[in-house]
């Protein structure tokens, strides 16, 4: 068996987000519970330019390691990627107040959304290599920021 490149050995790491994905029970629930402290952290600083570089960054480094790891293993959208609730989640709490009340309902939310994928969500997943991976993550995370928005509007909490 020939040994990975350190390239592939850093997709890999940035793909799973730095092994979560390799849990074996649930792995996109715990890929979106490593998501939590890195989006509460960016929301806690308060700085919009900052929340939206790193998710930028998350979005690239996914689109690109998750395609990586999808040749490596030879399958469709393989589960040991997570990096994509690590950015649909953080599009979930785009700019909304760092309050631990909106942090847990936008977890259970974008689990529901990632889960059952309203369309067009589940088309994205069409899409090859990375982009396809992430992709419906992404939607579902604007879904899930703007139902989470209206809330806060709703609630007068906005």
């Amino acid at each position: 068996m020939l040994r990975p490149s350190g390239t592939q050995q850093l997709a890999y790491l940035v793909a799973t987000v730095g092994n979560v994905g390799r849990i074996p029970v649930v792995p996109g629930t715990f890929g979106t519970l490593a998501a939590l402290p890195l989006a509460y952290a960016l929301a806690l600083v308060g700085n919009p330019l900052l929340f939206g570089l790193a998710l930028a960054l998350v979005v690239v480094l996914g689109i690109w390691s998750a395609g990586v790891v999808e040749e490596g293993e030879g399958m469709t959208d393989p589960t040991l990627v997570v990096v994509d609730e690590v950015a649909g989640f953080l599009v979930t709490v785009a700019f909304l107040p760092p309050a631990p009340v909106t942090y847990l309902a936008a977890f259970f939310l974008f689990r529901v959304l990632d889960v059952t994928k309203p369309p067009p969500a589940r088309w994205a997943e069409k899409f090859h290599g990375g982009l396809g991976i992430m992709a419906d993550d992404l939607i579902v995370g604007i879904y899930g920021n703007l139902i989470l928005r209206a809330a806060l509007y709703f609630t007068g909490r906005a």
